[in-house]
């Protein structure tokens, strides 16, 4: 395998960016790429720490962030699985980033943020959902914000609408595989969904 080494090597290969694909960077929101970002209801958060990166998938019955001004932007951090992998790697290094998806669109928004965790009371009851708040929200401040070529969403046919689910290992398949065949991931996949409507939020 021939690998690149070297940064001049890499640019060699691809060559200089086309003059749409640099000056859409911004270091705000402008009102198209805010109205934008408002439609979305799922992102995926990557994060680095010590440990290496996470890439983490965010989803909200509305906005998937809320933008309180046009450098930062505010996402509650509603119920999961409790392994806090982004949040343990924000509260060590803030770094991270967001790409931004709305169903039928074959673009994506991305934005690059220095991001913190808090437990500010205001903010969390600004998040209140049938009485019950996120335990805390990550928010970010903008360095970069810009749009996403469709070409990947495009070639890859996202938006289609096929079905392409069927047969997939569950979530129990997955679990009893990576513990040897000791977890019972049938009785998993029969609870889950009963489940995950009490723990919604």
């Amino acid at each position: 395998m021939k690998k690149i080494d070297t940064l001049d090597e890499l640019h060699a290969v691809y060559g200089t960016p086309g003059k749409a694909a640099t000056e859409k960077v911004t270091a705000r929101l402008t009102p198209a790429y805010a109205a934008w970002i408002e439609r979305s209801r799922f992102c995926i958060l990557i994060t680095v720490g010590p440990e290496g990166t996470d890439g983490s998938p965010r989803g909200d019955d509305g906005p998937v962030v809320r933008i309180l001004d046009p450098e930062t932007l505010a996402m509650p951090d509603w119920k999961g699985n409790d392994r806090i992998d982004s949040l343990r790697n924000i509260v060590r290094d803030g770094r991270c980033s967001l790409m931004f998806m709305v169903p039928g669109s074959n673009n994506a928004m991305r934005v690059n943020a220095d991001a913190v965790v808090t437990t500010d009371d205001a903010l969390r009851e600004s998040f209140s959902h049938n009485g019950l708040l996120p335990r805390s929200v990550i928010v970010f401040r903008i360095r970069e914000v810009y749009s996403q070529c469709a070409r990947a969403m495009m070639r890859s046919g996202l938006w289609a609408g096929e079905d392409q689910s069927a047969g997939l290992p569950t979530v129990g398949d997955m679990m009893r595989d990576a513990t040897g065949g000791t977890f019972d991931g049938a009785t998993y996949d029969a609870e889950w969904a009963a489940r995950a409507a009490r723990t919604m939020w």
